[in-house]
């Protein structure tokens, strides 16, 4: 099993896609009960979303799902959010709460150190690999972190999860103008709402790529799904329409990004 993709570009933009795969193996697959096995917390089509929407840019995909282990949490289990509610390094239950393994069949410390070592290390392997090109190339490299989630999660936040959830782990992943490009591109999205580190601050990969001191930023965006979904319940299907409307805006967003990078590497 080929545990992560990547596609190499010139531009001083990457996008890493962490939670897109569904694939798991059949040891693990059968661990997972019914609930387990709808997959219903996968950034459904992101890949898809971004498909094309910068030329020449690198990307860096997870082909597993984050339901074998989630590759943009902390390895050493570390919560991203102290106090609230989340899902660990090798989840315990969905974004709901409730419980995606068969009893008894759990994953153990063991299980974990053994997804550890196959799955998530290569894929950071693979994304320390790129950063480190673009880098070499540009002088400077920004990664920016592609996710999604559902709009209305109880167990997670309360109402509605606005549409752009751009994080930064309040500004110490990246320059001040590569966070203000991404509001900017948000704000004029005419019809969507916005927020900059909100309920979503950036997970382990912003939080442990961003050192905008060495020439790597980093930032999340995490998107409302209602903006591209035709429902946030199964199938999880692309709606066409929605999408194309917000990549539109995407599209806009990352050239924004990308247009700071000259000026970073002068000041890196």
């Amino acid at each position: 099993m080929t545990v992560f993709e990547i596609t190499r570009g010139a531009s001083p933009v990457i996008l890493g896609l962490p939670h897109t795969g569904t694939d798991v193996p059949p040891e693990i697959w059968q661990r997972l009960n019914d609930n387990g096995k709808m997959l219903a917390d996968t950034d459904w089509h992101i890949h898809k979303l971004y498909d094309g929407l910068l030329q020449d840019v690198t990307t860096v995909r997870a082909t597993f799902h984050r339901y074998c282990i989630d590759a943009n949490r902390d390895p050493e289990g570390v919560s991203l959010y102290p106090g609230q509610n989340t899902t660990g390094l090798v989840p315990l239950t969905d974004f709901d709460g409730l419980p995606i393994w068969n009893v008894g069949e759990e994953p153990n410390e063991a299980d974990i150190n053994a997804r550890l070592a196959a799955f998530h290390a290569p894929y950071h392997a693979a994304l320390a690999g790129e950063i480190e090109r673009v880098k070499a190339i540009h002088g400077v490299a920004i990664l920016y972190d592609c996710h999604s989630i559902r709009a209305h999660i109880p167990f997670l936040f309360e109402g509605r999860l606005p549409d752009f959830n751009i994080g930064t782990d309040s500004g110490r992943s990246c320059a001040p103008a590569i966070e203000q490009a991404a509001v900017k591109g948000a704000e004029a999205a005419e019809g969507y709402s916005a927020v900059l580190n909100g309920r979503f601050k950036g997970g382990w990969t912003t939080r442990h790529y961003g050192r905008p001191e060495t020439g790597v930023h980093a930032i999340q965006m995490e998107l409302a799904q209602a903006t591209h979904l035709v429902s946030e319940a199964l199938p999880f299907a692309y709606d066409t329409e929605k999408a194309e409307r917000l990549r539109h805006h995407l599209k806009d967003i990352l050239e924004r990004i990308e247009a700071i990078a000259p000026s970073l590497k002068q000041t890196s």
